[in-house]
């Protein structure tokens, strides 16, 4: 199921709900009534078949939580690379062979053509990978790990009802104050890795999750909403797929950020809604100037351009932006994608003190 092929319901579905899914026992009942106050005529069972139809069909990636690894543990990079043309699939299946290179992308660029993601459960553990990949590549690589985060709000609305409203239904569900735990407990290590990949589409999701780890429900709701404001879930709704929605341009522009206008620059841009990731990382002298990352999507390449576009213009009231300055790196082919393994990394993060908890 393609962006053609949504109806006006399934429209607003998508628009309304890719974050702040209320976090009660039966949350579909809330989400039909918040839905219908906005002229959308569904009541809860017709929007969950909805929601699993999409899910079924691809256009949505999931339904459910989504987690943010770095809070659960471990850690993640970003990798630059030069790969030779004359050798480049053999250096990307030696980079693939790694099972801690999460995501692989050629992108456009005269030198750094393949860009992947280290992930790690501990880590000490990244440098050696890099370490490993250049003996066997014969190639330098550039670690670029994030120093400040700005944004990371993936949402890919579609045209249609309710495009431009978020619907926020979080606030039902408890209301928990933020701990200052840096580890997970067994409980909660299971939990995680149970609602890692989404959650049930039922009408009761969480009781569901519940009786497949044997844990309390009401324990369920309370805990994913304690990660919700610990930050450990970013949020809860429906995760699009946004190829599936027509979000075929991929850009990730680069920018030399003066570093006394990185933390202004940060949240300007961050401000704009089709950026979904926005990040400080280093440069690295001689080879790579640039210290700020703005991605961008678009669903055709005039949007994309016209979207960079405006970072270009928001960066030009906080500095002088030159030609040399920036530059725009799209991704021409998708060379590995198997995710963060959020289980590994929650293992490595969970407390191994005894313990008497029981999931309730």
């Amino acid at each position: 199921m393609t962006d053609a092929d949504l109806d006006d319901t399934d429209r607003a579905i998508v628009n309304a709900f890719q974050g702040g899914f209320p976090v009660v026992q039966r949350p579909f009942e809330p989400a039909a009534h918040a839905l219908r106050s906005q002229g959308i005529d569904v009541d809860a069972p017709t929007l969950v078949e909805r929601v699993r139809r999409m899910v079924e069909a691809g256009t949505l990636s999931r339904f459910g939580a989504l987690i943010n690894a770095e809070e659960i543990g471990g850690h993640a990079t970003l990798v630059a690379m030069h790969a030779p043309e004359e050798r480049f699939e053999a250096v990307a299946e030696t980079v693939n062979a790694h099972r801690e290179v999460a995501h692989n992308y050629e992108r456009a660029h005269p030198h750094l053509n393949m860009w992947f993601v280290v992930s790690v459960a501990e880590r000490e553990r990244a440098p050696d990978v890099l370490d490993e990949i250049e003996a066997e590549t014969g190639q330098p690589t550039y670690d670029l790990p994030k120093q400040q985060e700005f944004r990371v709000e993936a949402k890919f609305p579609v045209e249609g009802p309710l495009e431009g409203v978020d619907i926020d239904l979080s606030h039902l569900g408890p209301n928990p104050s933020p701990t200052d735990a840096t580890t997970l407990t067994p409980a909660q290590r299971d939990l995680v890795v149970e609602i890692q990949g989404g959650l049930p589409v039922s009408e009761t999701p969480y009781r569901d999750v519940a009786e497949a780890i044997g844990a309390d429900p009401e324990w369920v709701v309370e805990t994913i909403r304690q990660f919700n404001v610990e930050g450990k879930v970013r949020r809860v709704g429906v995760v699009p797929n946004h190829y599936a929605l027509g979000y075929s341009e991929n850009g990730m522009t680069v920018w030399d950020v003066p570093d006394d206008a990185v933390s202004e620059v940060g949240p300007a841009v961050a401000s704009l809604d089709f950026v979904t990731h926005c990040y400080e990382r280093p440069r690295h002298d001689g080879v790579w100037p640039y210290n700020f990352f703005a991605m961008t999507h678009g669903r055709s390449e005039a949007e994309s351009e016209a979207r960079v576009e405006q970072v270009r213009d928001v960066m030009a009231e906080h500095w002088d932006v030159g030609a040399e300055d920036w530059d725009t790196l799209f991704s021409t082919r998708i060379l590995k994608k198997t995710g963060i393994r959020i289980a590994e990394r929650a293992d490595a993060n969970t407390a191994q003190a005894d313990e008497t908890e029981q999931h309730a």
